[in-house]
């Protein structure tokens, strides 16, 4: 980049950290939004109430098919990113 450039695009320079600061908020949202840990935690924990009786396995069913399309919209998710 030139000295000219430098000197026209730096009014510009607060918008563009602006918008990098956002970047990188964004970015950290989708990767805990997008993350698979608290889903199989979740799972574990939902095994672990039916087992113990204190769901009955039609509410099993209906939160492990929730947690389970879960997983899949994250999986789909991650393949598009790479």
């Amino acid at each position: 980049m030139g000295m000219l450039t430098k000197l026209l695009t730096a009014p510009l320079l607060p918008m563009r950290l602006v918008t990098w600061a956002a970047q990188r908020v964004l970015d950290q949202a989708e990767e805990e939004y997008y993350d698979p840990a608290p889903v199989y935690a979740a799972l574990a924990e939902l095994e672990a109430l039916l087992r113990r009786g204190e769901i009955d396995q039609a509410d099993f069913d209906r939160q492990e098919d929730e947690l389970l399309d879960r997983l899949d919209e994250i999986a789909y998710f991650r393949q598009g990113r790479t």
